[in-house]
């Protein structure tokens, strides 16, 4: 929104000075004004005109700060989602999905860690992560209908490979 202000403000305090200097240039051409009467016209138009279009050179700067923002917001929301949905994954594919590299990815985790967002466990040097469901999952780690060893399935939930059996986490 702040960049739309921006370039229609940018656009009327340009279209303002075109107009000043048409008129300017017309009436010192038909001789009714004397050429520093039509520059200080000029100048005082271009002062009025200054606002505006100082105006939107700033709310156009400050729209791309907030997309930027917003375009960050989004990858962080992206992280977040695959590590729910999926529980545990690497950071190499993190990285790829999400082109972008691995110390930014670093650097959006401890963000979202900061902010109380986001809460499991990071091997760095494995290079995977795991969601807070992935690291109960320490904690339950055999099938109680056959014995075998559970496996994380996705967001809160843990599935026996060998019999199906699925446990979900609170």
């Amino acid at each position: 929104m702040g960049r739309t202000i921006g370039i229609i403000l940018i656009a009327i305090g340009v279209i303002g000075c075109l107009i000043i200097t048409a008129l300017m240039a017309s009436y010192v051409a038909d001789e009714s004004l004397s050429r520093s009467a039509a520059i200080l016209g000029f100048a005082l138009g271009a002062a009025v005109l200054i606002v505006p279009l100082g105006a939107g050179v700033f709310m156009l700067w400050k729209g791309g700060q907030e997309a930027q923002a917003g375009a960050e917001a989004q990858k962080q929301r992206q992280l977040l989602n695959m590590v729910k949905t999926r529980g545990q994954v690497a950071i190499s594919d993190l990285a790829i999905e999400m082109d972008t590299t691995r110390d930014h990815v670093q650097t959006m985790l401890h963000d979202l860690v900061g902010k109380g967002l986001f809460s499991g466990y990071v091997n760095w040097d494995e290079g995977m992560l795991y969601s807070r469901q992935a690291s109960e999952l320490r904690q339950r780690n055999t099938c109680e209908v056959c014995g075998g060893q559970l496996e994380l399935a996705g967001h809160g939930v843990i599935r026996c490979p060998f019999c199906g059996t699925e446990y979900f986490l609170e």
